[in-house]
C-alpha cells in the first residue's frame, strides 16, 4: 500500500514538474484537429517579388491572455468559455479599419473574398459561403471529418468561429454575409490592440507585430510569418511593404 502511494505521489509531482498532462488529448490551437501541419492554401513567389496578393497558408487566432505561439498547446479548459469573459469593443466605421480588413483579406483569402475556401478541403461547402447560415457552416464542418475549414475572408476555423459566434452572441440561423465576417474579424482587430493603437498607447510597430500574430500571412518585423515554417506557412508581404499600407491606411 505505501508503495502505491509513493507511486502516484511520484506520478502527480512529475506532472506538475514537467507540465505532464494529468488526462490524455491534446488540443490545436492553430487548427480544426486535423491537417495542422498542413499548408491551407499554397504560396508560391518568385524571388524577390512581393507577394501582396497572394493568400496565406494559415489563419491563426488568439488565446487567452496572449496569442496562439506557434506549437501546440495543452488546454485542460474550453477555449470558447475561458475567453469569455474578454470584452467587444465594436469599432463600427472607425477610421481605417475597412482598409485594414481589406489588407488583411488580400493576404488570406485572395479573390475570392467573401466566398474564400481553404483550396485543401477536398469536400467544398454545398454552396457558397456568404448563402450559407452558420448552423450550416457547422454541419458542413461536422459531416466532413479530416479536412480543413478555414472559410470565408479572413479564413476563420473552426475553433475560431465557434468563439467568435459566440462572443457576440449570434443565432445560428445567421447568414455568413459580408457584414457578418467583417464584424467577426473587428472582433480579432480589437484584441490585436485596435483602439489601443489609435489612442497612441500601443505603438504602430507592436500593433502590425500583434496583426501578425493573429494572421499568419503577415509578416512580423523580423520580415517573416509568426508561424514561418510550420504548416506550410510564410509572409505573403515584405515588412516594408506592410509598413506602406499601414501608412496608406493610418496617415499621420
Amino acid at each position: 500500500m505505501i508503495r502505491v502511494y509513493i507511486y502516484r505521489f511520484a506520478c502527480v509531482w512529475a506532472c506538475v514538474v514537467f507540465g505532464t498532462p494529468l488526462v490524455s488529448g491534446q488540443v490545436s490551437l492553430l487548427g480544426d484537429g486535423f491537417g495542422a501541419r498542413q499548408a491551407l492554401i499554397p504560396v508560391s513567389v518568385p524571388a524577390g517579388q512581393d507577394a501582396h496578393a497572394k493568400p496565406a497558408s494559415l489563419f491563426a487566432d488568439r488565446a487567452v491572455r496572449g496569442l496562439f505561439g506557434p506549437t501546440p498547446v495543452r488546454l485542460q479548459v474550453d477555449p470558447v468559455a475561458a475567453l469569455s469573459a474578454a470584452p467587444v469593443v465594436p469599432l463600427g466605421n472607425a477610421l481605417g479599419v475597412a482598409g485594414l480588413r481589406d489588407l488583411i483579406a488580400k493576404a488570406e483569402a485572395g479573390p475570392a473574398g467573401y466566398n474564400a475556401v481553404v483550396w485543401s478541403a477536398k469536400i467544398k461547402p454545398p454552396k457558397a459561403p456568404t448563402d450559407m447560415t452558420i448552423a450550416e457552416i457547422y454541419k458542413w464542418i461536422k459531416d466532413t471529418p479530416n479536412q480543413n475549414h478555414a472559410i470565408g475572408r479572413y479564413q476563420f476555423i473552426p475553433k475560431t468561429l465557434r468563439y467568435l459566434v459566440h462572443k457576440l452572441g449570434l443565432p445560428h440561423n445567421t447568414r455568413f454575409s459580408p457584414h457578418i465576417q467583417d464584424q467577426l474579424a473587428n472582433v480579432l482587430l480589437e484584441g490585436a490592440g485596435f483602439s489601443d493603437f489609435r489612442k497612441g498607447k500601443v505603438s504602430q510597430k507592436t500593433f502590425m507585430n500583434n496583426l501578425a500574430k493573429v494572421w499568419a500571412g503577415l509578416p512580423t518585423s523580423n520580415g517573416k510569418s509568426y508561424y514561418h515554417g510550420k504548416a506550410g506557412n510564410k509572409a505573403v508581404l515584405s515588412w516594408a511593404r506592410f509598413e506602406r499600407e499601414m501608412a496608406r491606411i493610418f496617415p499621420s
